[in-house]
């Protein structure tokens, strides 16, 4: 019987998994930073998205938090879902008509992106996260509380 990764080597391989896309991430905004707003927002018109300066601010803020967030395992569900909404806006005006493969400027790549951010939507950062970390400290917080024995002031 097949079963999935557990314990450690999960927490792993979603740890590496969290890097890279992060990696690839930064470096899809970067090349969008580098280019410039205005450079960035002209290309976006040419390829006819709508409000191609305020897509291109909303495009390169969201893949950088997006990266931030997975980098650090830190509440990956909103940005998550954004980042979802900007490569599905990448499909539907740029990729999509080219095809699958990357050599045609295809989605391939988008796609990728996209199922890699709704399975680390779906399984959560892991244990080599920021949200583990606050999740235990939380959970610490929550029994020292429980443990103080609560005392009635009569009148």
């Amino acid at each position: 019987m097949y079963r999935s990764l557990t314990g450690t080597p999960r927490d792993v391989v979603l740890l590496v998994a969290r890097l890279v896309l992060a990696y690839i991430m930064v470096m899809h905004s970067w090349k969008k930073i580098d280019a410039g707003l205005f450079d960035t927002a002209t290309v976006f018109a040419k390829f006819g998205i709508p409000l191609a300066i305020g897509a291109a601010s909303f495009t390169i803020v969201v893949e950088l938090v997006f990266s931030l967030s997975v980098a650090l395992g830190l509440r990956m569900v909103v940005p998550g879902a954004l980042m979802t909404f900007v490569m599905c806006g990448a499909i539907w005006f740029v990729h999509g008509k080219n095809g699958l493969f990357m050599a045609d400027n295809g989605w391939a790549l988008v796609g990728t992106i996209i199922c890699a951010t709704l399975i680390l939507m779906s399984t959560g950062a892991g244990r080599f996260s920021l949200d583990e970390v606050l999740s235990r400290q939380s959970a610490r917080r929550m029994e020292q509380t429980q443990a103080i024995p609560r005392q009635t002031v009569s009148v």
